[in-house]
């Protein structure tokens, strides 16, 4: 009977083999390598990205339903010269306060109804002035939307009961309007009224989009606002705002700019959102509002970072292929350049089976180690973009662990053939050839 060959040996000989093409064997083990660094560094990339998304649309709430007023696509508010004697009318449109009674009224489910109003216009704090949005709203606002209070307080049931002038601010607009006085001792100037300044907050999460009255906010950070009593909004600026440009302007009446329905539980949004939408198509002739539901974006979110994890991954995956071809080429190539080696092997008494393992610990020893190398830079990768691009990089606990399994797979399943044909090589034919 022939001796089997020890399988370190075995190992020894296909380590020597591939050290003495060194360059070749780096350069086969390139495709191995960035296939599995692409893998890690998309999926965290894109995990990151999800995450983001995820955390935004968890700051609205998941039992929350937000409803928006919107100007419809085919009205606008009448303009005119400012010289000529014509009365303009202004547009009506938007949610309404008997929108919010009719809600609270009908839907069961309903822990509280939070409305706001939100206008555009500059604040000033002596020589200073800075343009922000003026949120009139109830004191329940800074619960609903996660306000943390760096100093002072929010708005109180007194505030909003007796009209009181006052304000809070966000932390960047009182670094922008007091960088060496301390707010709470200051007034801020809202067209001819001042409001005491009672509070700083910090918003935990920046709203994706905000509707207000009168257009776009272009150069205008979404972190500067003035949060006041709605009481206080609805007596100092009245129902109809108007906006002068160039010599025009436009009034727009709108009494209700957002409203936020917190239902008692996560399961009741669904079907409230319906009930809701069919009482506001009822009372309202045109679209004039949106409805969004932070529920059903999460749902979408998470379903939109499955798919996209299946991609990432899918692209990925293909540079492993083109790698594991790589090492399928090389290896034939080696295959034939050394054939008298095998003839000679197989001649002193090599088994079939010699030949098929060391063949295929050469490609395992390619397929492991780019692997190895791969995982190491995907993991660094995505920490590198972080910094230099600001983008969040979260690296999930399986994504090394499957680019390295599917790198080892790789190795195997396209070191097999190779391996075989070398094995399945004649003694005789293989001693024959030069």
């Amino acid at each position: 009977m022939r001796a089997s060959v020890p399988f370190r040996r075995i190992v020894q000989l296909g380590i020597k083999s591939l050290l003495l093409h060194k360059l070749r064997s780096i350069l086969t083990m390139l495709g191995i390598i960035f296939g599995v660094c692409s893998v890690i560094a998309m999926l965290a990339i894109g995990e990151g990205a999800s995450y983001e998304a995820q955390q935004a649309i968890k700051q609205q709430g998941s039992a929350n339903i937000i409803i928006r007023s919107v100007k419809p696509a085919e009205g606008g508010g009448s303009s005119g010269s400012s010289g000529s004697s014509s009365r303009s009318s202004a547009s009506e449109y938007g949610i309404t306060y008997k929108d919010a009674g009719r809600i609270q009224e009908t839907l069961p489910g309903i822990r509280r109804v939070l409305a706001a109003r939100i206008i555009r216009d500059e604040v000033r704090a002596g020589q200073v002035a800075f343009p922000c949005q003026i949120i009139g709203t109830h004191p329940i606002y800074q619960e609903i939307n996660r306000l943390q209070v760096v100093r002072g307080r929010f708005l109180g049931t007194i505030d909003e009961t007796y009209m009181n002038n006052v304000g809070v601010i966000t932390a960047s607009l009182a670094e922008r309007l007091f960088p060496s006085t301390d707010p709470l001792t200051q007034q801020v100037k809202v067209g001819a009224d001042y409001y005491q300044v009672i509070g700083i907050v910090r918003e935990r999460g920046i709203e994706q989009k905000r509707t207000q009255s009168g257009g776009g906010n272009e150069g205008q950070p979404l972190d500067s606002n003035l949060y006041i009593p709605l009481s206080t909004a609805r007596s100092r600026f009245g129902e109809t705002l108007i906006r002068r440009s160039a010599g025009s302007f436009q009034a727009e009446r709108v009494q209700l700019h957002q409203l936020t329905v917190q239902m008692d539980a996560p399961d009741l949004v669904e079907s409230a959102a319906d009930q809701i939408n069919a009482i506001l198509v009822k009372f309202h002739e045109k679209k004039d509002y949106e409805m969004i539901v932070p529920l059903l974006l999460l749902k979408q979110a998470e379903e939109a970072k499955r798919r996209s994890n299946i991609v990432l991954g899918s692209i990925a995956a293909i540079s492993l292929i083109v790698g594991g071809i790589g090492i399928m080429n090389i290896m034939l190539a080696t295959v034939t350049e050394r054939t008298r080696e095998i003839g000679i092997r197989r001649a002193l008494g090599a088994r079939k089976r010699d030949i098929v393992t060391q063949f295929l610990v050469e490609t395992v020893v390619l397929s492991v180690g780019g692997g190895l190398i791969g995982v190491v830079l995907g993991i660094i990768l995505p920490f590198v973009v972080t910094a230099i691009w600001e983008m969040k990089a979260i690296i999930t606990w399986w994504s090394p662990l499957l680019a390295f399994g599917i790198s080892a797979l790789v190795g195997v399943v396209f070191g097999l053939y190779p391996a075989s044909r070398a094995a399945e090589l004649s003694p005789i034919e293989a001693l024959r050839r030069d």
